[in-house]
């Protein structure tokens, strides 16, 4: 025991050392302490998991807090890039909810969208809105075998908000939503628990136009998974987390990166049992990239991750022997800590990081700590910035990283005022810049899918995503006809077409006479029906049917 017990400190103290060093020769971040929550009385305190910042179209950051206020009963707030802070209360008088863990969703029509966990007219949490400047409305109150939400809804490509409640009581083990906005909303799938998943948390939007998401427990092996929704209801449980060696409890938000694949974290299980960082294909072939340890490299993460504009992920999570970690790792799984939290002053102020990294558009790195701190009324969080020379960039609002042309885009960013060129990867389009850190766009005919790119003179700022420019079929001449037909097909952005369809059945023959033109011949075994055509930027549907005669 003697001996076991010296290797374990000696163990300890290389991991230590080895720490020390990534964190200083990594590379060369700066963390700044922005604001220490409990400086002033109304202050958002303790800001736990979900917590998920968004940006708004004032280039402010916007989130919330389930505690603090002038009613102790949670906050939504903004907080500036030189680190002003203004809170709005919840108070829970008439429909008012309380304790919005969260965070908020920007929308677009430039509201934030957010929820609460208790209050509105049942006690059962609300779904509601908050604008830049801090009204809080109250869109829907959750009430019976509906309650309990954790997560912000998210903008769909039909304009309505996906939102999941993750308890309910009785057989019902939480509930997929649909709201429109203006607050009617409708369940459209509700876990039954048993062997199927239950307890979702935050959903996420996917290049398909589906939403993927993460149950805390249930499923073939009881320790939760990762499902995919479509926006009718049709749920599809994509893997089953198995504890160990891969993970259990997945609680932080699933994101889908730029390679296409879904990356996130467990909690707890793992191959040592404190938690993992795993990958999963669109098809839910999942793999752990890395397993946390009880050790000083972090361990139990909550938070779920973000891709920065250099292509790595970064997060947050407790640790041994500190306040906690800020980390870095790849698609491929290699990990470092960039800076351990000590909570002392001038030394990474904060403690128990639980909500995910957020990017803003000039390429800094924002998050927040549940505890620590220097507030002259408690020690109940720091607000803070992690540089890590990233350039800046823009992005779209909610769902709009994939439309067809003619189609208006909200574009954020800074420095925009002068801007003097929007393209659509190459394509000149018409904006209007609305102010320093905003401006909308229209899809131009012939655009195809790449970047967006906003010249200034200056310089040029590329989005962070890529943007699909979908297609869309606007008539097909003839209308009907025999096996053999030669078939005309009229729409916008074909370029890229990769097949056609008639009825379900593949043409074999086909060309791409224009953008806006392809030609298909009829192929055997073609059935009466919609023809489809797949592009890089999606699959357009006709609307009208052709007859097979």
């Amino acid at each position: 025991m003697k001996n076991t017990h010296v290797t374990r400190i000696q163990v300890l103290a290389v991991v230590l050392a080895i720490v020390a060093a990534s964190a200083t020769t990594l590379q060369a971040q700066k963390y700044t302490d922005l604001y220490n929550l409990g400086s002033s009385g109304g202050d958002p305190a303790n800001p736990a998991w979900i917590g998920l910042f968004a940006q708004g179209r004032d280039g402010s950051l916007y989130s919330t807090s389930q505690a603090g206020g002038t009613s102790a009963l949670g906050t939504a707030f903004q907080l500036t890039l030189a680190g002003k802070i203004t809170p709005w209360s919840f108070d829970g008088k008439g429909t008012d909810g309380v304790f919005p863990y969260s965070g908020l969703t920007l929308g677009t029509d430039g509201n934030f969208y957010g929820t609460t966990y208790e209050g509105g007219t049942s006690g059962a949490g609300t779904v509601f809105k908050v604008t830049s400047s801090g009204k809080i409305t109250t869109l829907y109150s959750f009430s019976g075998f509906n309650c309990c939400a954790y997560a912000a809804p998210i903008e769909g490509l039909d304009g309505n908000y996906y939102g999941t409640t993750s308890d309910g009581g009785g057989e019902v083990f939480g509930t997929v939503y649909k709201m429109t906005p203006s607050g009617k909303l409708t369940q459209i799938y509700t876990f039954p628990g048993a062997s199927k998943l239950g307890y979702p948390m935050g959903l996420t939007l996917g290049n398909d136009g589906n939403f993927y998401g993460t149950a805390l427990g249930g499923g073939a092996n009881k320790f939760g998974g990762v499902f995919k929704i479509t926006p009718g209801g049709k749920l599809t449980v994509l893997y089953n987390f198995k504890g160990t060696p891969d993970g259990e409890t997945p609680k932080g938000t699933i994101i889908q990166a730029s390679d296409g694949n879904f990356y996130g974290t467990t909690e707890a299980g793992g191959v040592n049992g404190y938690g993992s960082i795993y990958k999963m294909t669109p098809a839910g072939a999942l793999t752990i990239i890395h397993s946390f340890n009880e050790d000083a490299l972090g361990l139990h993460p909550l938070a779920g991750l973000v891709q920065a504009t250099d292509g790595k992920f970064y997060g947050a999570s407790g640790s041994l022997g500190s306040s906690g970690v800020i980390f870095q790792i790849t698609s491929k799984g290699k990990y470092a800590v960039l800076l351990n939290f000590t909570n002392v002053t001038g030394k990474y102020l904060g403690a128990n990081p639980q909500v995910a990294l957020f990017e803003h558009t000039s390429g800094t790195l924002y998050g927040d700590t549940a505890g620590g701190g220097t507030g002259k009324l408690c020690f109940c969080g720091v607000l803070y910035s992690l540089g890590m020379k990233l350039g800046p960039f823009v992005s779209f609002v909610g769902p709009l990283f994939e439309d067809k042309v003619g189609k208006t885009i909200e574009i954020l960013g800074q420095g925009l005022t002068g801007a003097t060129k929007v393209s659509f990867h190459g394509v000149a389009a018409t904006f209007t810049v609305v102010s320093d850190t905003y401006l909308t766009a229209v899809v131009p005919a012939g655009a195809t899918t790449g970047s967006v790119t906003v010249s200034m003179p200056g310089g040029a700022l590329t989005s962070n995503k890529i943007f699909r420019v979908m297609p869309a079929i606007l008539s097909f001449n003839p209308t009907s006809g025999p096996v053999g037909t030669p078939v005309t097909i009229t729409g916008t952005s074909f370029t890229g077409a990769s097949k056609v369809t008639f009825g379900g059945v593949k043409a074999t023959t086909f060309s791409v006479d224009s953008d806006t033109q392809i030609t298909a011949t009829v192929p055997t075994g073609a059935k009466t029906g919609k023809i489809q055509i797949t592009t890089p930027g999606g699959i357009a549907t006709s609307p009208g049917v052709f007859t097979v005669t």
